[in-house]
């Protein structure tokens, strides 16, 4: 689309969702077998016919680099692009401090590409939107910004920025994740109105809203925490209600449908999400296809069928290249090239690739890394105490095997 910039924030730490980020960015995490989290937002993007994309990144990006390379790249269309852009350092010689800084320290990209509004998305959701619906809104309102939103509970609210709008959705307060006594949503006392972390920006007052907060010394830098707060109280700040945002065969369960996969628990839930018999996240729908790169392994193998042993999965989904032979696999996600020998039982779980998991092993609500091996006999995720002694693991019991580990 003419006259608009995506840019994708993709260099965070992602420390809640360690181990799994302790190799790699939140964003380059596999997902749902055959993905990246970051594809979710690319994919939503293109869908929505923008094709002028920077993805910004920072920390540990190899496999984040690699995974563009090889599955984004846009070549011989004019004006058309997806790049990777790492920390360059052009406002001297220091990471980026925010996620305004981040955008501050390339505004360089966008006096080059000199477009008309410029799309802020982080790149660690997992969720389907039509961006250029929010666009139609943001134009219509005539605003300098939009935020995209959606209720959360209460209980949710420390971890995002809480809104209030007025009849009109424009933004009448916004507090960056209160501890205490958020404002909640009229008539419904147990929700708040809660920032996605997507923005449509107009050009001009983002560079001079950027160039103000770089040289306020209070500031963090950060939309959030600076930038927002700053806008609002001029009246063109408006908030752009994501449930109402429409994709063409979707299910009514699915509308406002939006992850924040950014712990253990709500990563597995995610997850979960996808292989219910009516998932409450349809990776199926072609209307609206979740794009990715796709490595040549052949189809999905069940081998063995006899009364001691029968390779089968239910209510799961089985990547390319895997083979299940002679085990059961249930409510699981199993990613590519991944093997699970016999007499093995793999519940509640989620493989990524390359994985191999010997004969009697005993898998309960797990989350193993690529590259693994799981010895025969193996039992996880059946007593918490020894789990926790042994493994990393959550609150709630789900166990975390790191990449590469060999676990016997």
């Amino acid at each position: 689309m003419s006259g608009v910039l995506a840019m994708i924030l993709a260099g965070g730490e992602g420390k809640r969702l360690r181990p799994l980020t302790s190799v790699r960015p939140k964003p380059a995490v596999p997902f749902g077998g055959n993905y990246r989290i970051i594809d979710f937002a690319l994919s939503n993007f293109v869908n929505s016919g923008f094709l002028k994309i920077f993805v910004l990144t920072q920390f540990k990006s190899h496999s984040l680099m690699q995974h563009l390379r090889e599955g984004w790249r846009i070549s011989g269309l004019r004006g058309h692009f997806i790049d990777p852009i790492p920390a360059q350092m052009r406002m001297g010689k220091r990471w980026y401090e925010g996620t305004a800084d981040a955008i501050y320290q390339n505004m360089n990209l966008i006096k080059d590409t000199d477009p008309e509004h410029v799309c802020i998305f982080g790149g660690d959701h997992i969720y389907r939107m039509d961006i250029s619906q929010m666009l139609r809104f943001h134009k219509k309102r005539e605003a300098n910004l939009t935020v995209a939103a959606i209720p959360v509970p209460v209980s949710e609210a420390k971890h995002f920025g809480i809104i209030e709008v007025d009849e009109n959705w424009c933004m009448t307060g916004f507090v960056e994740k209160p501890q205490s006594s958020p404002r909640t949503m009229p008539g419904q006392p147990d929700m708040v109105l809660a920032s996605m972390g997507n923005y449509i920006f107009n050009r001009h007052p983002l560079e001079d809203m950027l160039q103000q907060d770089s040289q306020d010394g209070q500031s963090v830098h950060d939309f959030g925490r600076d930038v927002i707060p700053k806008m609002y109280p001029g009246g063109k700040v408006y908030v752009y209600d994501f449930s109402q945002n429409h994709i063409p065969d979707a299910q009514p369960k699915e509308a406002g449908y939006w992850r924040d996969v950014g712990t253990i628990r709500s990563y597995w839930e995610a997850n979960m999400d996808l292989v219910g018999i009516e998932p409450q996240f349809n990776l199926y729908n072609q209307q609206w296809p979740v794009l990715t790169y796709n490595p040549p392994f052949p189809p999905a193998k069940f081998v063995h069928f006899s009364d001691l042993r029968t390779g089968h999965a239910i209510n799961s989904m089985i990547s390319p290249g895997a083979i299940i032979s002679g085990a059961m696999v249930e409510k699981s996600v199993v990613g590519y090239n991944t093997r699970v020998h016999s007499f093995s039982h793999v519940n509640e779980s989620v493989v990524m690739n390359n994985v191999v998991i010997g004969r009697g092993c005993k898998l309960h609500r797990v989350i193993i890394d690529k590259h693994v091996v799981i010895q025969p006999g193996t039992v996880i995720g059946h007593d918490p105490e020894e789990d926790a002694n042994r493994f990393e693991t959550t609150e709630d019991g789900i166990v975390v095997i790191p990449k590469g580990a060999e676990i016997g």
